[in-house]
């Protein structure tokens, strides 16, 4: 039977996030809730949504919503994460669920105490090119893993933008950055110390980041994030005896991994495959207790610390020691 899930805002993400979900198996889009009524029955009339709620307490109170997506700013995030689970819902949350570990651990709880499930939006952790750049990692295909290299950036001029909210939880590292870090993670584990330099724009925030995480095993990852740069996206995993290159890690629109190694290039062309329809369909399975979550309550927390002491390490200055 399929999950009936509810979207809290009609924002602009849900584009993506619906065009998955419609590809998915065992989930229904049921209700949508706008700040105004108007506004949400525009929106549900567009998007063949039976539901529609002038206020997010509304579809929350709902009794056939099983689940909630949550595409809010990134301030709102815990907040509507921890109502919605008092609920009864299960929540899955855009990314990044939370700057602030503390906030991640009270989110969980909730979840826990709850009986629900809780899991952070990260869509390209559940693409094949992903596991795929796992497996290569983990089979020695490169020798030793020694350094990681992340990118990701786009330019935003509009004053309006959330992105560039200090009161919203913006930033270049929160919105675009927070993939590198993960993209780390996933293949380094947790990193140690780290440092950071950032170029501060809009009203308060990040516009531009550059960080360095140091893991065990001597492990270098290095990033850099941007809301004022050129359009770009690209991951590259160095060992002693090749290298890996993506030049669509985080979208995945096109998954190609380049294993360079002997003086060769072998490309790894993998089936295009929708992120978000794999993410609703391991989270609805989740739900009916048929999968365990991808992404749950030890990489939510761990990727909270990276981002925090990221953020203490650009403010002062200096490096900053993880958790």
């Amino acid at each position: 039977m399929s999950v009936k899930w509810g979207i809290i805002s009609t924002a602009r993400i849900n584009r993506l996030f619906l065009a998955g979900a419609r590809q998915a198996a065992d989930v229904e889009i049921l209700a949508v809730a706008s700040r105004e009524r108007k506004s949400a029955e525009e929106y549900a009339r567009e998007q063949g949504i039976e539901r529609a709620y002038g206020d997010y307490d509304a579809l929350l109170a709902d009794p056939d919503v099983e689940a909630v997506y949550i595409p809010l700013p990134n301030s709102m995030h815990i907040d509507w994460s921890l109502r919605a689970l008092e609920a009864g819902k299960h929540v899955l949350c855009e990314k990044p669920l939370s700057r602030r570990v503390a906030d991640v651990e009270r989110a969980f709880d909730a979840a826990a105490s709850h009986g629900r499930v809780l899991m952070e939006a990260f869509m390209y952790r559940h693409n094949p090119q992903t596991r795929r750049l796992v497996e290569l990692v983990d089979s020695g295909a490169i020798g030793r893993l020694s350094l990681i290299r992340a990118t990701f950036s786009f330019a935003t001029a509009n004053p309006e933008d959330v992105r560039l909210s200090r009161a919203l939880d913006g930033g270049a590292l929160m919105d675009v950055g927070c993939y590198c870090v993960s993209g780390a993670r996933l293949l380094a584990g947790e990193p140690e110390r780290v440092s950071a330099e950032q170029v501060v724009g809009g009203d308060g925030v990040d516009v531009v980041l550059a960080g360095e995480l140091r893991f065990p095993g001597d492990v270098i990852a290095s990033f850099d994030c941007g809301l004022a740069l050129a359009p770009r996206d690209e991951l590259e995993v160095v060992g002693d005896e090749g290298s890996l290159f993506l030049d669509d890690p985080w979208h995945c629109g096109t998954p190609v991994i380049e294993l360079r190694r002997d003086g060769e290039v072998e490309r790894i062309a993998l089936e295009p495959i929708d992120s978000y329809r794999l993410e609703a369909e391991n989270f609805s399975a989740a739900v009916r207790g048929r999968a365990q979550p991808l992404l749950g309550r030890e990489d939510a927390l761990g990727q909270a610390r990276a981002i925090e002491a990221l953020y203490a390490a650009a403010d002062l200055g200096r490096t900053a020691t993880v958790g």
